[in-house]
């Protein structure tokens, strides 16, 4: 496997969504919902477990299991406010996600950016471009439902 620390997702891979949703709510909620990965699974109701290893910062990394699969993800970026990259193997796919949080006038576009790659990808390149579809428009529903939550008075 190439040790090389990515610098984006893998733009060769045979599987690759984006996904883009502007969700009115403030760009510090978004981002601390989004980088407080251990509270995953309480708004994340496909994330089952979740633990970063230390701060989040380039070169740590965090347990989380999803869809049955546990995965341990290396953070290769992170730009407060603006960016994380992360990636890893698990089941034979090695996965590599960025996420961008753009603020606009009511809001912020928050995109994500996945790409797949390994033998099971290969064999079956539509079913598991599906899943990964699948899995990647919900997480920015339920962000966007996490960010409405904590701005509603308690």
């Amino acid at each position: 496997m190439n040790q090389v620390t990515p610098t984006g997702i893998d733009e060769t891979a045979p599987v690759i969504a984006r996904h883009s949703l502007f969700i009115p709510a403030p760009l510090d909620t978004l981002w601390r919902l989004h980088t407080d990965i251990d509270r995953w699974p309480t708004w994340q109701d496909s994330i089952d477990t979740a633990h970063l290893h230390g701060p989040l910062r380039a070169g740590a990394s965090f347990a989380w299991s999803t869809y049955g699969m546990n995965i341990t993800s290396a953070v290769y970026q992170v730009d407060p406010m603006r960016h994380t990259l992360w990636g890893g193997p698990s089941d034979g796919i090695f996965g590599i996600h960025a996420w961008t949080f753009t603020p606009e006038t009511g809001g912020v576009t928050v995109t994500t950016e996945e790409s797949w790659s390994g033998a099971p990808v290969e064999a079956d390149t539509a079913g598991l471009q599906a899943a990964l579809d699948g899995s990647l428009v919900p997480w920015l529903r339920l962000l966007a439902e996490a960010a409405a939550l904590a701005g509603a008075p308690a």
